[in-house]
C-alpha cells in the first residue's frame, strides 16, 4: 500500500449514469501539434469506423507526436463533439495525471493546474492488441 496521499475520490453516481459512457480502443494513425494551441495534440484516430474520427488532446507538453503513433489508446466516443481553437474534437483520449513530488523547500503553485514540470501525465493503453473500436468496460 502507498503511503502517499490519494487524490480524493468524486462522489459516487448510479451504474446508469457510467453506462452512458462508451469508452473504446483506438489506434493512433497520426499526430501532429495543434496549429493554434501550445498545449494541445491534434491526433487521427482508427476507431473502428470507416472515416476514423480526430481528437485534440492537452498532452502536448508529456508525448512527441510520433511517439504516439501506433499505439492503441482507449477514447470517450460519445463525447460531444466541440471545436478547440479552429480544429474538431470527437472525443477524449484517457490519461492518468501522478503529481510529482516538490522539490525541497519548494512551494505550490497556487491554484493553477499544475504543468510538465509538476506532473506526469501517462495515457492509457491497452496491455495487449485488440481490434479498433472494441469495447472497454
Amino acid at each position: 500500500m502507498s503511503t502517499e496521499t490519494a487524490t480524493p475520490a468524486l462522489p459516487n453516481i448510479k451504474f446508469e449514469d457510467f453506462a452512458k459512457l462508451d469508452l473504446r480502443v483506438a489506434t493512433v494513425l497520426a499526430a501532429e501539434p495543434h496549429p493554434n494551441a501550445d498545449k494541445l495534440l491534434k491526433i487521427r484516430l482508427d476507431d473502428g469506423t470507416p472515416e476514423g474520427r480526430q481528437v485534440c488532446a492537452g498532452i502536448r507538453a508529456w508525448y512527441d507526436p510520433a511517439t504516439l503513433v501506433g499505439k492503441q489508446v482507449i477514447i470517450v466516443a460519445n463525447l460531444e463533439p466541440r471545436q478547440l481553437r479552429g480544429e474538431v474534437s470527437q472525443g477524449m483520449i484517457l490519461a492518468a495525471s501522478d503529481l510529482k513530488p516538490l522539490a525541497e523547500g519548494a512551494a505550490p503553485s497556487g491554484e493553477a493546474k499544475p504543468g510538465a514540470d509538476e506532473r506526469d501525465v501517462v495515457v492509457l493503453t491497452v496491455g495487449k492488441p485488440v481490434k479498433a473500436g472494441s469495447r472497454v468496460s
